[in-house]
């Protein structure tokens, strides 16, 4: 089966204003227009480039914190063994992280609590536990 073609014919005094409706129809977008849409899709490239640089920088805390308290965890297991207090900073390559480690009585009868405090610029945490003393 065959589809069916429409030929209108415009009558003979509106053949000039008829071509001219169908050239103004057919000749694109206005300047507004794509002034509008550039704006649009402007818009949301600024709303995209915002959102991905923020999460970057969740991306990248979340990580030094990590990080941070993994070597704390690291630190106090080593204090488990010989608590005592220091200062220093840790070997490459998170040389700019520092760390502290105290050693408090507890209000525990035959307890000591240790403290590890693990720095950078940034960041810090702190860690404790208690063990007990050693005789």
């Amino acid at each position: 089966m065959r589809g069916f073609r429409i030929f209108v014919t415009p009558l003979r005094g509106a053949s000039a204003t008829w071509q001219s409706f169908i050239k103004k129809q057919n000749s694109g977008f206005t300047l507004i227009e794509v002034m509008i849409s550039l704006a649009i899709v402007g818009g949301l490239l600024i709303t995209l480039l915002y959102t991905l640089s923020y999460n970057l920088g969740i991306n990248e805390r979340q990580f030094a914190v990590t990080n941070i308290t993994n070597l704390a965890k690291e630190k106090i297991e080593e204090m488990e063994e010989s608590p005592q207090e220091n200062k220093g900073r840790f070997p490459e390559p998170y040389d700019t992280l520092n760390y502290e480690t105290k050693v408090k009585d507890s209000p525990f009868n035959g307890m000591s609590e240790i403290i590890v405090v693990v720095s950078n610029e940034k960041e810090s945490i702190t860690l404790s536990e208690l063990v007990r003393k050693q005789i």
